[in-house]
């Protein structure tokens, strides 16, 4: 990777029929005005965002809800759908927005079918289930492309080893489920072939927003300090569209300034994972379950070391 300018790779999660319709096509004008590359993940099935209250006793939800303004950002009616409100099945609702961001030139991939589904019940659910769920993505997504997704991002970095293998099973090249450090070959405990992971490396904006009285502008000063020296492998940072595509849009205007006055180059997760493998192998790592700062409950995170693998 070039030292002259480095990579980050912008990797949009959609989580919502709001998101999907508004977020995203103000997200995709931003970065087709920058000549940023990004890959945008979509949430393909219904949306059953009101379903998250189930959450309500996990460590750290509440503190997280109260901190970033959940109402606020995703509205009345998306927090109702699932519950009181029936869901909105966003690949057959929002195809024309999904479609208008690949044609636009953007890498586009599978974040989940029920979004909150997964989230919730993946770590504990198995083989069976598990790959049930990641085929109605899959047959979602093409339904909305007309191709299969090649890359997957699992909804708030969960997963289980039956998932790791069932990636390989449906076509995917590669993923970006994990939190860590640089791209690398995952060690399941089944031994079982998976894709390449490309973790996302830096802190998100709901994860710094609130924590010791952070306003949104406290954590844009924050992310600017962590990418203030590159690393090797370049940074991946994970943004919402119901967050960034909303009422964060100027703090996220505001990092891509930073970013830019640091000398990075915006990149999709593919291009970032291409230049790293051009320099050489990619190291071997084992995935672990941990909790991380300004998150509730555990997530995927890049582990302990390996053998390199060619």
């Amino acid at each position: 990777m070039s030292a002259a300018q480095p990579l980050l790779a912008l990797k949009v999660d959609v989580d919502t029929y709001r998101g999907t319709r508004e977020g995203v096509p103000r997200l995709a004008a931003l970065l087709s005005r920058r000549g940023a590359g990004a890959t945008f993940l979509f949430s393909v099935g219904p949306d059953h965002t009101g379903r998250a209250l189930r959450r309500v006793f996990r460590p750290g939800f509440l503190s997280k809800v109260s901190r970033t303004s959940v109402l606020e950002h995703y509205g009345l009616r998306t927090l109702l759908y699932g519950t009181l409100l029936p869901g909105p099945h966003i690949g057959r609702t929002c195809a024309a927005e999904m479609r208008a961001v690949r044609n636009d030139g953007f890498e586009v991939g599978l974040h989940a079918y029920d979004h909150v589904k997964w989230q919730d019940f993946v770590a504990s659910r198995d083989e069976e289930w598990t790959e049930r769920e990641m085929r109605r993505g899959v047959d979602a997504f093409i339904e909305v492309f007309g191709d299969a997704p090649r890359v997957h991002g699992a909804a708030g970095w969960q997963m289980n080893d039956a998932a790791f293998g069932a990636q390989v099973r449906l076509g995917f090249d590669y993923a970006s489920d994990t939190r860590g450090r640089e791209p690398f070959e995952p060690e399941v405990s089944d031994g079982a072939a998976a894709c390449a992971q490309v973790p996302t490396t830096l802190p998100t904006l709901d994860e710094l927003i609130g924590v010791d009285g952070a306003t949104p502008r406290d954590a844009v000063s924050r992310l600017l300090e962590l990418t203030a020296q590159p690393p090797a492998t370049g940074h991946v940072y994970t943004l919402h569209a119901e967050l960034e595509g909303g009422r964060l849009l100027p703090f996220f205007q505001m990092l891509l300034d930073g970013w830019t006055a640091q000398g990075y180059r915006f990149a999709s997760l593919r291009q970032l994972l291409d230049t790293v493998r051009s320099a050489g192998a990619l190291p071997s790592r084992r995935i672990a379950q941990a909790a991380i700062p300004g998150r509730s409950g555990l997530v995927s995170l890049e582990g302990a070391p390996g053998a390199t693998r060619s």
